[in-house]
């Protein structure tokens, strides 16, 4: 039986004018001359097209020679890589069609981040959803759920106005491209990003046909109401802002380190991420610095000697090539992107506040930020509920600890107290500094900046979730309480906390409320108290304050 679709990766190019000319210039012509590239015109399609192939060999894959060493045979096996791209113009919106690893031939810069996206939550079946890519705000980890036989939007987790959904997968919903035709009722599937991937027609009339119906459904079908939530980042459009934001940013660049930039994997590298042993950071014109992994603090402190105005250039000029392999210098990369792509920041523009994704940026709701705010003004207690002292100016937070224990000498000090993480034995876990008679666990930091305030939070997931999961963390822990209060407190051999408190004073002296936290931070707070209520423990958290008396607020 003849086959009538094939499955392949499409992109939106929004900002090619429709002629082969165009189209070409775009692309990386030494990336085309070091593949060894072949171009072809394809009249067949009758529309403005461009079509490239390509095979690269290499000497050896990069296990070769590390085995030889181990083994003492050595052994050449060569690796292949092929790709092919097709770029088309349908009704004067270029497309990229790519196989294999023609997808690197595609230009970045101009890719409409959102299509694959906005196509799939349209027509993607919300009750059968197999995948989902997110990026939660202020963290630098990208999440990837996968069910391989499909389920729900509510039961994948995902609908969290704290995450960005990058990408989903899922069932097709009476979509009428060509497989539909022939599909004979089956069901099949998409996955949409940046890009989309799905069975596209194979005869040229098909192929075209089916882009049109992509870009009707873009354009006029509303989003299904169970995924539409996926709108509530909203990409900054308007030029002026934009400016705006990227002038903020290139100031940023030039001021010390403050926790607002942070590391982000880019979305369409998730999985080359995983794969890449070397990678080559260039910004400006200085040799490439190799590292085992990206170096935030290498691009921050290079982007910073570059001149006022010139920073954030220097940063989209520059690239980031991830290599898997001892000898990056003499293979193909196994992707290339630009330095940008890989920080996330947070500005705010008066009361709107804005992210910055994958180089692009993004506005918070000022509604869901209003309603993250009131609920964290609920999360916060004044320290004299729980008789904190005051934090002189100088003292460290063991001191501080130890202040309190002898002011509420019923509470137990634990500050350095570790158990083993029964995950990884070389691991050691602090718990908590302080432990009630009532078994509430009291975290305590001095927080400069939102990285050492996103510390505490994940130091108080983790304690949780080891304490919930774990028998042996439980059992190493009751222990720990018992021989370290003299068996004045016994805490019951099932242990799991059901209230967790965060002592948080800020460095400078400076009043700590919800209102002062950078919006990563509040994100991330309301996040991690959503999760802990989930497991049954509720948070509050006491501003601490400081014996030298400081009327003024800071960020943290």
């Amino acid at each position: 039986m003849a086959t009538h679709t094939a499955v392949r990766t499409v992109y939106r190019l929004s900002t090619l004018s429709p002629t082969p000319e165009a189209m070409f210039e775009a692309l990386d012509h030494e990336q085309l001359d070091r593949l060894g590239a072949e171009l072809h015109h394809p009249d067949v399609l009758g529309v403005p097209a461009v079509y490239l192939t390509y095979g690269k060999e290499e000497a050896a894959d990069t296990w070769c020679a590390p085995n030889a060493r181990t083994t003492g045979i050595p052994v050449f096996e060569p690796v292949r890589r092929t790709g092919a791209l097709l770029l088309l113009a349908v009704d004067g919106q270029v497309y990229a069609v790519t196989c294999g690893n023609g997808y690197r031939l595609v230009p970045d810069a101009h890719k409409d981040k959102r299509f694959g996206l906005s196509f799939a939550i349209r027509m993607i079946d919300p009750r059968h959803i197999s995948g989902a890519v997110t990026k939660a705000l202020g963290r630098p980890r990208t999440d990837i759920s996968l069910v391989a036989a499909g389920t729900s939007v509510p039961a994948l987790g995902i609908r969290d106005q704290a995450r960005v959904v990058r990408h989903l997968g899922g069932h097709l919903d009476d979509v009428p491209l060509t497989r539909s035709r022939h599909a004979n009722g089956r069901a099949y599937s998409a996955q949409g990003g940046v890009g989309l991937r799905l069975p596209l027609g194979i005869e040229p009339a098909d192929l075209v046909e089916d882009l049109r119906t992509i870009t009707q459904v873009c354009q006029d079908v509303i989003p299904h109401p169970d995924l539409e939530f996926v709108d509530h980042i909203v990409p900054v459009t308007d030029a002026i802002t934009r400016a705006a934001l990227d002038a903020a940013l290139d100031r940023h660049l030039g001021a010390p380190p403050d926790g607002r930039i942070s590391f982000s994997v880019p979305l369409e590298l998730h999985d080359t991420y995983a794969e890449a042993t070397v990678y080559r950071t260039r910004i400006g014109t200085t040799e490439a610095y190799m590292s085992d992994d990206f170096d935030l603090a290498y691009v921050l402190t290079r982007a910073r000697i570059n001149r006022p105005g010139s920073r954030l250039a220097a940063l989209r000029d520059g690239t980031v090539a991830l290599h898997r392999g001892p000898l990056p210098r003499s293979s193909v990369p196994l992707a290339t992107t630009r330095t940008l792509d890989w920080i996330q920041a947070d500005l705010s523009l008066g009361s709107r506040t804005y992210c910055l994704l994958d180089g692009d940026w993004y506005e918070l709701g000022a509604g869901y930020i209003d309603s993250v705010r009131d609920d964290l003004r609920r999360l916060f207690t004044d320290a004299a509920v729980y008789g904190l002292p005051h934090w002189p100016e100088g003292v460290n937070e063991r001191a501080y600890n130890r202040s309190v224990a002898k002011v509420q000498p019923e509470w137990l000090f634990l500050d350095g107290e570790f158990i083993n993480n029964p995950l990884k034995r070389t691991d050691r876990v602090e718990i908590c500094d302080l432990l009630t008679p009532d078994g509430t666990l009291v975290l305590v930091k001095q927080a400069g900046s939102s990285g050492s305030f996103s510390h505490l939070l994940g130091q108080a997931q983790v304690a949780v979730e080891l304490l919930v999961n774990s028998p042996e963390a439980r059992c190493q822990f009751v222990r720990r309480v018992a021989q370290d209060s003299g068996g004045r407190i016994r805490l019951p051999e099932g242990f799991t906390p059901r209230r967790l408190v965060l002592a948080v004073r800020h460095k400078s002296g400076a009043t700590f409320t919800p209102d002062s936290l950078f919006a990563f931070s509040q994100i991330t707070l309301h996040r991690t108290a959503q999760e802990l209520t989930t497991r049954g423990v509720s948070v509050e958290v006491i501003p601490v304050p400081t014996a030298v008396g400081i009327a003024r607020t800071t960020a943290a």
